[in-house]
């Protein structure tokens, strides 16, 4: 086993990160997707040590479909008045993705939906209905050719220090997945930022936009009706009770039970019904110990049901998925001596007990 990076590895691999994002050239959104997808992946499929980790360019593609599901939906902005938006035909478009022509991930994901309404994100990685099998292997032929072949380049050079490629794949570089994985809310964070500014500076993008927009809320967050109806069905499988103190609860939230701050992606085994007092206290910490066997006995229990629910709604579900970013959360508060919410102004002390339920 191969130990992690140093610290001084770290900060270097975070320096070259950093010219990638200053130096590269960006023409569509790919390269954004790309690390975002790859850190997930890191997460999901890493581990805590510096060995290298290889990756199917059809995982890739899973990952970009599920990122751009919701963007080729028709953007339309915040008008001011109903006559207003039926009156611009602009609204009913989806935002391009590259300058030229739209991006070939978004044209493909827009004719999937249309041609099977039936079938959304969760159904890509079962790899069992033939037109998702097709999707993904457009979609992958798409990833190695483009933002595979030029994510590593700037600066008029490349510089392969964050992967291989391979047949059908690639191989992240030894201390990559570790780097990833550590640092993934920062790549998203730096990979959402980028993605946003691509999109505005989209010419054919300006009057879809217009002055005023929820852009970065569209394309990454879980739409409220989409919430709405994660949080009946729910309702339906906790009886109307809070997650967290088991009261039952009327104005309810949907909480992300791995925060959202800690792993900015939605993930339908991570969402959990709450109290609103109960989620605005939980906040942005990992929930304590009495909470987390729950947690894993419900998803186990309901691994179906939440199924159901993930693909009615177009949300990506994943249980082992779902699990291993549970381990690396905690994994990262137990390296990191964080303190769990028990329940409002009460904590506990992260130790390896969290780990061995997980």
């Amino acid at each position: 086993m191969r130990p992690p990076p140093s610290p001084e590895a770290q900060l270097q691999w975070l320096n070259k990160l950093q010219r990638l994002f200053s130096e590269s050239e960006f023409t569509a959104t790919y390269k954004f997707a790309l690390l975002m997808a790859l850190a997930d992946l890191a997460v999901e499929k890493g581990t805590d040590d510096g060995e290298p980790l290889a990756l199917t360019f059809r995982e890739i593609a899973v990952k970009f479909i599920e990122l751009y599901w919701q963007q080729t939906a028709p953007y339309a902005r915040t008008l001011p008045s109903p006559a207003l938006l039926a009156a611009d035909s602009a609204t009913d478009q989806a935002l391009y993705q590259s300058n030229g022509r739209q991006a070939a991930v978004v044209s493909a994901i827009g004719a999937f939906r249309r041609q099977h309404p039936g079938l959304g994100p969760a159904a890509m990685a079962r790899d069992v209905d033939a037109p998702c099998r097709q999707l993904v292997s457009e979609v992958a032929q798409t990833v190695s050719t483009q933002p595979v072949r030029y994510l590593q380049n700037f600066a008029g050079q490349t510089d392969h220090f964050l992967f291989e490629t391979v047949t059908g794949g690639l191989v992240l570089l030894p201390g990559v997945a570790f780097c990833l994985r550590r640092f993934q809310p920062l790549v998203h964070q730096l990979s959402r930022n980028g993605w946003v500014r691509q999109i505005k500076a989209i010419g054919q993008n300006a009057r879809l936009l217009g002055d005023t927009d929820n852009l970065e809320a569209f394309l990454f967050e879980t739409p409220r009706q989409t919430l709405v109806q994660i949080g009946a069905g729910l309702r339906r499988l906790t009886g109307s009770r809070c997650f967290y103190c088991g009261e039952r609860v009327g104005d309810a939230d949907v909480d992300h039970f791995v925060p959202f701050s800690l792993y900015p992606r939605d993930l339908m085994h991570n969402f959990v019904l709450a109290h609103q007092g109960c989620n605005r206290s939980k906040s942005d910490t990992l929930a304590a110990l009495p909470h987390l066997e729950r947690w894993r006995e419900f998803i186990d229990h309901h691994d179906d049901d939440l199924r159901e629910i993930g693909a009615t709604v177009g949300r990506p579900v994943d249980l082992g998925g779902s699990l291993a970013v549970a381990r690396w959360g905690y994994s990262n508060g137990l390296n990191g001596g964080a303190q769990a919410w028990l329940r409002s102004k009460e904590y506990r002390p992260v130790t390896s007990e969290y780990l061995a339920v997980l």
